[in-house]
């Protein structure tokens, strides 16, 4: 079955006379419950939600993956994934590029845990060289928001002999454009906000597991620790991956024809999109990855130039995060912590008519340089 059709079908129950395709969403903080609590799939809201479990089942057939959780946000998600492997004299080696609010709960949090945090850079594989003695690898490709990509499976490989569990952040792919258990990983995790749902309207996360044992205890920590997703939320999820395929090969296709059109402009400096064959990551991302992504990263040449041009975009929404259906557009080291240039751009490309993107950017980059 092809990725246009598995989107539309995964986690759908099956057919019954008079009822909906996809149910709606089951609102409960309790369930009647009598008798042995073991006797019922669902117990209590803060455990388990049929609304959930769809969503779960429909990622797993996603991902290909042994089982799924659902969690209230991507960072979520990222907590329980270093919470139910990591103790105290553990070693996590993470990149040095990956995510900001990943490094920093990783380095603040669990260090005062007593975990050691090994940091090294997404490109060039660095991280081959910190596994020894390590508990888990942390991977992010494409890292956000420099777009670099490493070898998932070489660092697999690697990290499984000598020992190492591997989790891979696959939210600017997504499930479609990377598949991180098929390459090895022993995680993929997702902040769903993003592509995955696409319409930036909800805060959400899951992490994916090739042995389900890792999906109970995985499920005991969201039960103990409360990051619960709300039924709505999750609903609307599920909702959305029908259009997934459509979305994002809509918004990698805009993203190419947009990091083309970039690499002819002169203002431009440090283009990166994993899709574009001179880009450096492209020979290991053509290998690993089937879809791009949304996102394209570039540089003015000044702090002042940047916030010009964002000022005089028309089409493309100056906000944080990505994978939207809008495009949306930031100058990212205004919040800290990436260690790029004050001219530095992340564009998350939507699924407007890539005509009209082009134009604006056009326009907006000529009355920025004064043109």
């Amino acid at each position: 079955m092809k990725d246009a059709t598995r989107v539309i079908r995964a986690g759908l129950p099956g057919v019954a006379q008079g009822q909906p395709f996809l149910p709606g969403p089951t609102f409960a903080g309790v369930y009647h419950l009598s008798g042995d609590p073991d006797s019922s799939t669902y117990k209590y809201g803060r455990y388990d939600n049929p609304t959930w479990s769809a969503y779960e089942k429909a990622i797993s057939e996603l991902e290909s993956a042994a089982s799924s959780v659902v969690f209230s946000s991507g960072i979520a998600a990222v907590s329980a994934t270093l919470g139910v492997t990591l103790k105290s004299g553990d070693v996590l080696v993470m990149p040095s590029d990956a995510y900001y609010a990943a490094r920093i709960l990783a380095s603040g949090f669990f260090a005062t845990l007593g975990v050691v945090v090994r940091f090294a850079p997404t490109a060039g594989d660095a991280q081959l060289n910190h596994l020894q003695g390590a508990k888990l690898l942390w991977l992010e490709s494409p890292s956000n928001p420099q777009l670099n990509v490493c070898d998932i499976a070489l660092l697999v490989k690697a990290a499984h002999e000598a020992g190492v569990l591997v989790a891979v952040d696959n939210s600017t792919s997504t499930c479609l454009g990377q598949q991180p258990l098929a390459l090895g990983a022993d995680f993929s995790l997702s902040s769903d906000t993003k592509a995955t749902t696409g319409h930036s309207d909800l805060v959400l996360g899951h992490v994916s597991v090739s042995d389900a044992s890792w999906g109970d205890k995985l499920r005991a920590w969201r039960t103990q620790m409360g990051s619960t997703p709300g039924p709505m939320e999750v609903w609307l999820a599920h909702r959305s991956l029908a259009t997934l395929d459509v979305r994002l090969r809509r918004q990698c296709a805009n993203a190419l024809t947009i990091a083309e059109f970039l690499s002819s402009r002169p203002e431009i400096r440090g283009l990166r999109y994993p899709g574009l064959p001179g880009d450096p990551s492209y020979p290991v991302a053509s290998r690993q990855m089937t879809l791009y992504g949304p996102v394209v990263s570039f540089e003015l040449a000044s702090r002042e130039l940047a916030d010009e041009f964002l000022k005089r975009c028309e089409l493309v929404f100056e906000a944080s995060s990505f994978g939207g259906v809008h495009s949306t557009a930031e100058r990212r080291e205004r919040w800290g912590g990436d260690r790029v240039a004050e001219g530095f751009i992340r564009l998350s490309v939507g699924c407007e008519d890539v005509r009209d993107l082009v134009a604006d950017l056009s326009h907006a980059l000529e009355i920025a340089h004064g043109k």
